[in-house]
């Protein structure tokens, strides 16, 4: 049985990338390919290493039924392009972050999410750390409609849709 293996990234890996891991999760569960796809999330960059996820993401995303409570962050690092067939930023800035410690023949694994996207047109999920909580409800817009997508797309290629 052919498995897939996607890494959500984002700066610091404590409000957009682990949302994006806990939504997918769930979304892949409900379509029954939760166990044909490994998945995790990091960080650009090493702030929040080892911490969970910032607890207005985390208050937001079980108000819509996701559990953000064990994830904890990473550092993105070389060895992700190995393990992961899919590596999915956020935005530009954490798109090149991971370009630059990307292995020579592995660019192809690197998109961004909002990619999948298809009732939102915004090319990036906007960081919400210094905003309200209108910012953390419009990054749960955006990253599940991605999702979505995201879901679609691994469901034609593990051939269950």
């Amino acid at each position: 049985m052919e498995k897939f293996s996607v890494l959500m990234i984002c700066m610091g890996n404590i409000c957009r990338s682990p949302t994006a891991e806990g939504v997918l999760r769930a979304k892949l569960e409900a379509a029954g390919l939760a166990d044909r796809v490994e998945l995790d999330s990091a960080g650009t960059h090493d702030y929040h290493v080892g911490r969970a996820p910032d607890r207005r993401a985390q208050r937001h995303a079980l108000a819509r039924g996701y559990d953000l409570s064990a994830l904890r962050a990473r550092q993105a690092e070389a060895a992700d392009f190995e393990r992961f067939d899919l590596l999915l930023a956020m935005d530009e800035q954490n798109l090149a972050g991971l370009r630059a410690i990307c292995p020579p023949g592995r660019e192809d694994r690197m998109r961004l999410l909002m990619s999948f996207a298809t009732r939102h047109d915004a090319a990036e999920v906007p960081d919400p750390y210094y905003g309200g909580d209108a910012g953390f409800e419009r990054v749960l817009d955006y990253i599940e409609d991605a999702c979505d997508g995201v879901v679609a797309s691994l469901g034609a290629r593990l051939g269950l849709r």
